[in-house]
């Protein structure tokens, strides 16, 4: 079991780069916040999950960057997992049926962690990340404390920061990939007509936990058949059939970061229009591989691809484009599509993403990648053809 773990040099390097954004945009004051279920600010700036509580990240332009979090038992662990070392708790980042603690505990509010932070600095111009997600009670505490500050989403700057990836991070990256190729190996090894969806997603499942995954990247699942024609699905009890389409959607997680990989098959022949289209959908990954380059405009990327469904009237089967960023959370941005041009640079992560759907069935095929000085790096190109068993 490889143990890759990120230095404290390059957490700090992000808290750095981070607020060097702040002084370009001439903000004060940068605060984000995480749950359990959307954590990719704290794992970001701290390695650190919130499991029951909250947490949040607060980054003065100038100084030390302090971590968030609520009641004791968050505290302690913080205290042994946080990156960031000065930690504070705040009373409404609690969970949602807190306990009266039996223990003394230091429970504050932006009154006095304000100051803590940016002494007497009054900070001018704030920016909130995870702004479509900020709990409305802890804004309301950050404004009333901060009434003559200009208030504005942080959500740009910090991907400015996360799109380029260090050395340190696409190791760990490349290894969540790698167990996650893995996972979807073992599906394949064991799957046969008369399974369930919901057994073959505890396989890899299996694979993931023994290989050292933290968990997963996602609520990872299985379909087959009338259930694949969704983007998004669960695992049932249905019973995998023959010459069905059946659609594999895995990823592991690692040291806070997310593989992800997605490949389609049949047990036997498929219907014609199914094989038709898994065709197409591999023939647009190829495209969006070899286009994929530094220097190239993403909007390039995607007129290609968008070009080569409509040959066959299928440009409305898909949902997006071709690609995104991917590090912390599964999807961070850096969509390549039409109306987002941007230059892809080396040491950007993606998945090439292609999801196709005819209303009946649907198909996704996904694959992480790094781009390089010269080309790109691929993390899991296993069985990226069509597959019957």
């Amino acid at each position: 079991m490889t143990n890759l773990r990120i230095s404290d040099q390059d957490f700090q390097r992000r808290v750095n780069r981070l607020q060097e954004e702040m002084k370009k945009e001439n903000v004060d004051l940068w605060v984000g916040y995480s749950s359990e279920s959307e954590a990719s600010i704290s794992l970001y700036l701290a390695g650190f999950q919130p499991f029951f509580d909250f947490a949040g990240v607060m980054v003065p332009r100038e100084g030390e960057a302090v971590l968030i979090t609520g009641g004791p038992e968050s505290f302690e662990m913080a205290k042994e997992f946080s990156r960031i070392k000065k930690i504070l708790i705040h009373g409404l980042f609690v969970e949602t049926s807190a306990p009266e603690w039996v223990p003394d505990t230091e429970i504050l509010d932006f009154s006095t962690i304000i100051p803590q932070i940016m002494g007497k600095i009054q900070p001018k111009k704030i920016a909130i990340s995870q702004w479509n997600t900020f709990p409305y009670l802890i804004f309301q505490d950050l404004v009333k404390n901060l009434p003559n500050a200009e208030v504005v989403s942080g959500d740009e700057m910090l991907l400015r920061v996360r799109q380029i990836k260090s050395k340190e991070e696409i190791e760990v990256i490349a290894e969540a990939y790698r167990i996650t190729e893995e996972s979807v190996k073992r599906a394949l090894e064991v799957v046969q007509t008369g399974v369930s969806e919901r057994f073959l997603e505890n396989e890899g499942r299996k694979v993931m936990l023994d290989l050292g995954a933290e968990g997963t990247s996602y609520p990872i699942w299985v379909c087959s058949g009338r259930n694949t024609s969704r983007s998004l699905c669960k695992s049932t009890d249905k019973l995998i059939q023959a010459n069905e389409l059946v659609q594999i959607t895995f990823g592991a997680r690692y040291q806070g970061y997310c593989g992800n990989m997605c490949r389609v098959f049949s047990i036997g022949e498929p219907d014609p229009k199914v094989k038709k289209m898994m065709l197409v959908a591999l023939q647009s990954m190829e495209d969006a591989l070899e286009m994929i380059r530094p220097g190239v405009l993403s909007s390039e990327v995607f007129k290609k691809y968008n070009n080569h469904l409509a040959k066959y009237g299928w440009e409305k089967f898909t949902l997006y484009g071709p690609a995104h960023g991917t590090g912390v959370s599964e999807v961070e941005g850096l969509w390549l599509s039409e109306s987002n041009p941007f230059v892809i640079q080396p040491n950007m992560v993606f998945n090439i993403d292609i999801w196709l759907t005819d209303g009946e069935v649907g198909m996704r095929y996904e694959d992480g990648i790094v781009v390089t000085e010269k080309g790109i790096r691929e993390f899991n190109p296993y069985r990226r053809e069509i597959i019957i068993l």
